[in-house]
């Protein structure tokens, strides 16, 4: 799948979506930190990462930004730091210029009515008015890689974030999930619609077929129950 197309797909796409994809192909779930959120509701972040380590100084998002091609985001790692914003509306305007899809921070970020103005898809713990009074070693590898809580992200990866948090998936697996995830979705809309008509969840789940089957043999899981009659709500 192509790169254009990639990002096409994955804007139709929700982040249980792609979760749940993973999980059906064995790809390890990996999310940012639980807080990571969006500045404003309904944001859809989509691209392949672009890490940036933080020292104290922008001058490696400049570099990181530089490094970037369109479409790419700005994958920041400030440790989860709370006692400092490391990334502002300059940094904003300069990645969207760039044509950058979004930037997601693991740390704080600050000039938050600015950021609104720029409508650049923006994820961090939160916002703090002061800035770095630091300026610590750079590691020599601080534009390879960068860490979003327990979790490495590197320009080999894809991210994708929205109200329920963001998601970094393999770039080499990413066409894959997203086929995975595109039947999840249809399954998960049409049976939604046959529920505004009048047709229950339970019914299409057949949940009483499942509480015989269960009874038959008692390691009978739901999950196996709906992967059997191509149903979908759990993975």
């Amino acid at each position: 799948m192509q790169s254009e197309q990639l990002h096409r797909t994955y804007l139709d796409l929700t982040t249980p979506h792609v979760a749940d994809a993973c999980m059906r192909l064995g790809i390890e779930v990996r999310c940012a930190p639980v807080g990571s959120a969006p500045l404003w509701e309904g944001t859809h972040l989509v691209g392949r990462a672009r890490p940036a380590r933080h020292f104290g100084s922008v001058d490696v998002f400049l570099e990181a930004i530089d490094r970037a091609e369109p479409g790419d985001v700005l994958v920041v790692d400030n440790a989860g730091r709370r006692d400092e914003a490391c990334v502002g509306d300059l940094v904003t305007l300069e990645a969207s210029r760039a044509g950058l899809t979004g930037i997601l921070i693991w740390g704080l970020h600050r000039d938050t009515a600015e950021l609104r103005t720029i409508r650049l898809p923006l994820f961090s713990l939160g916002a703090l008015p002061v800035g770095p009074q630091r300026l610590d070693p750079r590691d020599p590898a601080a534009l390879e890689s960068a860490m979003s809580g327990p979790h490495s992200v590197t320009a080999d990866d894809f991210v994708l974030g929205d109200d329920d948090g963001v998601l970094f998936v393999p770039l080499d697996r990413a066409a894959d999930v997203a086929q995975v995830a595109t039947t999840i979705r249809d399954i998960e809309r049409a049976q939604a619609a046959r529920m505004q008509l009048g047709n229950s969840l339970r019914n299409q789940a057949n949940v009483a077929g499942y509480i015989a089957a269960r009874a038959a043999d008692p390691e009978t899981t739901f999950r196996q129950h709906l992967r059997s009659i191509g149903g979908e709500i759990e993975e």
